[in-house]
C-alpha cells in the first residue's frame, strides 16, 4: 500500500502511515488527564496529531526527530486538520527515504547558490567584497546557510528556505536599486545576506526544526553579530588590514535592526536608509510567504477564506475556487 502524504489527507481519512515526529508534548486536561499533542511532518508539510489518555512511561521511548508509525482518523478543527490517534510507535529509519520527510525549496538550490555568490561578489566595495567571500568560502558556514530554514514555522520553512529568501530579497533590491540612488547598494547587498545568519546557529534543522539553546538564549540577531565579529577577524588575518570601523558598525546595525520595532524584537530601531530599507523588503517577503503558503495549504478547497489565524490576527482571501 503506497504511503499518502500529509497535503492528501482529508476530513474522515483513516490514517496508518509512517511521518516524522517534529514534536511531542504531553499536557494535562481539565481533568489532569495526560494526552499526547504530536506535530507529524512529512516533505509537505505537518499536522497536528493528538493522543487522549496516555502515561508519561507508555511515552517514555518517543522522542522528537524520531520515524513514528500511527493509526488513527484526519478531522476537521476549527477550519485545519488534524489527527485523532489511537496507536504510536517509534520505526528505526533503516529503508527510510529522509527526503520523503523533510520539506525543501521548489526552487533549484544550486542556481540559488551560483545567483548568490554572484550578487555577492558584483559588489563594487573591495573590503565589503572580501568580507564577503570570508563568508562565501567557509565550507561549514555556508554548507550550514545553504540547507536552513528561515524559520520554524512562520516563512519559508523548509530546508533552502533562508537561501532563497535571501535570493529573493536580492533580486528584489537590484530590481529598485534606480529608484532609490541615494542607498549604498553595496551595504544594502551585504545586509540582505547577512541579516539572518544566525538561524543557521538558532535553529536545529537536521532533522526537525526547533530551537537550540544558543538560539533559545540569544537569538539570530545577537548570534548574527557574532558570526559576522569572526568573519572581521578573518578579513584582518587574511588581508593585514583593519576592517573598516564604520563600515563594521553599520552592518550590525543591519542586523540588529531589521525586525524593525522593540515590539518584535529588534533591540535598535532602524536608523539608517539602508536598515530600513532592509526591513521593509525583508518584511514583505516573509509577509507574502507566509500568506500564499497559509491559502495554499487550506484544506477548505470550497471556501472563499482561510480559517481565523490567531498568529497573524485575520482570515484570508482566497477568491472563488473557480478563479
Amino acid at each position: 500500500m503506497p504511503r499518502r502524504f500529509l497535503n492528501e489527507h482529508h476530513d474522515g481519512d483513516a490514517v496508518d502511515d509512517t511521518y516524522l515526529l517534529a514534536d511531542k508534548q504531553l499536557r494535562a486536561n481539565r481533568n489532569a488527564d495526560l494526552y499526547l499533542l504530536a506535530t507529524l511532518r512529512d516533505k509537505t508539510g505537518q499536522m497536528s496529531g493528538l493522543m487522549w489518555n496516555v502515561t508519561e512511561e507508555s511515552m517514555a521511548d518517543l522522542d522528537s526527530g524520531q520515524y513514528v508509525h500511527v493509526r488513527g482518523k484526519v478531522q476537521l478543527y476549527q477550519g485545519g486538520l488534524q489527527m485523532i490517534l489511537t496507536q504510536i510507535h517509534s520505526v528505526s529509519p533503516e529503508g527510510i527515504d529522509p527526503s520523503e520527510y523533510h520539506p525543501g525549496s521548489n526552487k533549484d538550490v544550486k542556481k540559488l547558490v551560483t545567483r548568490l555568490k554572484e550578487i555577492l561578489l558584483s559588489i563594487g566595495d573591495e573590503d565589503l567584497r572580501t568580507l564577503m567571500e570570508c563568508y562565501l568560502v567557509d565550507d561549514e558556514f555556508f554548507g550550514q546557510y545553504q540547507m536552513a530554514p528561515a524559520g520554524v514555522k512562520t516563512h519559508h520553512a523548509h530546508h533552502g528556505g533562508l537561501l532563497e529568501h535571501v535570493v529573493n530579497l536580492c533580486e528584489v533590491a537590484l530590481a529598485i536599486e534606480k529608484f532609490y540612488p541615494d542607498l549604498n547598494h553595496d551595504i544594502l547587498l551585504a545586509g540582505l545576506f547577512l541579516h539572518d545568519s544566525g538561524k543557521i546557529r538558532e535553529m536545529d534543522f537536521e532533522s526537525t526544526f526547533v530551537y537550540t539553546d544558543p538560539g533559545q538564549l540569544l537569538g539570530h540577531l545577537v548570534i548574527g553579530v557574532e558570526i559576522l565579529n569572526e568573519k572581521i577577524r578573518e578579513f584582518e588575518t587574511m588581508t593585514g588590514r583593519r576592517f573598516p570601523e564604520e563600515l563594521s558598525w553599520h552592518l550590525k546595525h543591519l542586523i540588529l535592526s531589521h525586525h524593525g520595532t522593540y515590539e518584535y524584537g529588534s533591540p535598535k530601531l532602524p536608523m539608517t536608509p539602508e536598515a530600513i530599507a532592509l526591513h521593509h523588503l525583508d518584511n514583505l517577503d516573509a509577509k507574502v510567504n507566509e500568506f500564499t503558503r497559509a491559502i495554499d495549504e487550506d484544506p477548505n478547497a470550497s471556501s472563499h477564506w482561510t480559517p481565523y489565524n490567531p498568529r497573524m490576527d485575520r482570515k484570508l482571501f482566497k477568491g472563488s475556487p473557480s478563479d
